[in-house]
């Protein structure tokens, strides 16, 4: 590429948006500005540059090779500007800003959220965002600073850490079991119902541990959340395999088999390396980290 001396920092934030979003009508309504204006500034930036930046269909825009050449550039100085803002607006105790949280929807809800409130104490000047799966926000994208996964990132540039065990169990209710035939082995699974993650969820093979539990169990019921499906258990219509985190306090639900069912995943906590040198960025990662060890050792 063949830099030129008009290049601005303004034209490099456009075309992280545009890369992040895919469109120039997505990338519009991030920054608050019309498409047009969008367009006119990734021509003036590809004029600059002497190279496009991205193959433009009526679909979408994907990045060209100069343009994926230039992304970690941008995503440098992009980091360095925030940076730089935090510390000329002065030296804060308290973190402040805008952090975007992408978690499973159970963790989010049930341990996520009530413990926010000492968090937001410390740093009246903080933001946290929630975005809730099933799908899974981008770190690739900045859709989120930080990311509670069942899997790590591959490959890019990301600090990940393991984060939180998750058991699962067998559960029913008790009106399920009154009216169904006893359970006293795994092998009398074969003939019940049961509630599962729907089978195309964008989760994927982590999340598929009922068949580690029974050959081809009969799904009466899938969902793509967690909630639904233990209302769907709270309801009678069938098992389902839940962490003991998702059914609210005070439920009746019986564990079935506690003996013998039993399936363990990770979730890990994952971040743009860049990102955490940012403090408001930092003091939320460090804050789940202290969160996930507290859940850990109750």
């Amino acid at each position: 590429m063949k830099a030129q001396q008009d290049t601005d920092w303004g034209d490099l934030h456009f075309f992280l948006e545009l890369a992040r979003t895919g469109t120039l009508l997505g990338a519009a309504r991030r920054i608050g500005v019309e498409h047009t204006t969008i367009a006119r500034r990734l021509d003036r930036l590809e004029a600059a540059l002497g190279a496009p930046l991205f193959d433009r269909q009526r679909t979408g825009c994907t990045l060209t090779e100069a343009g994926l050449a230039l992304l970690p550039h941008a995503e440098a100085m992009e980091s360095a500007l925030l940076a730089a803002r935090e510390d000329l607006g002065g030296q804060r105790i308290a973190a402040a800003g805008l952090v975007r949280v992408g978690a499973p929807e159970v963790f989010g809800t049930r341990l996520l959220t009530p413990a926010l409130p000492p968090l937001l104490d410390a740093h009246p000047e903080l933001q946290v965002e929630l975005l809730l799966l099933p799908r899974f926000p981008s770190l690739a994208s900045r859709e989120v600073d930080l990311a509670v996964t069942l899997s790590p990132p591959e490959g890019g540039r990301y600090v990940a850490v393991p984060f939180l065990e998750l058991r699962y169990r067998l559960y029913a209710s008790p009106a399920y079991l009154a009216r169904h035939a006893p359970i006293r082995t795994r092998a009398d699974l074969a003939s019940h119902r049961f509630v599962d993650y729907a089978q195309d969820t964008p989760m994927g093979d982590a999340l598929r541990y009922l068949d580690e539990i029974v050959a081809a169990p009969r799904r009466v019921f899938t969902a793509s959340g967690m909630l639904a499906q233990c209302a769907a258990v709270e309801a009678g219509i069938g098992l389902g395999m839940m962490t003991r985190y998702v059914p609210a306090a005070g439920h009746d639900l019986v564990v079935v088999l506690p003996g013998e069912i039993d399936a363990r995943r990770t979730l890990w906590l994952s971040a743009p390396a860049d990102l955490l040198r940012l403090k408001r960025v930092r003091v939320v990662w460090d804050f789940l980290r202290e969160l996930g060890a507290r859940i850990t050792s109750g």
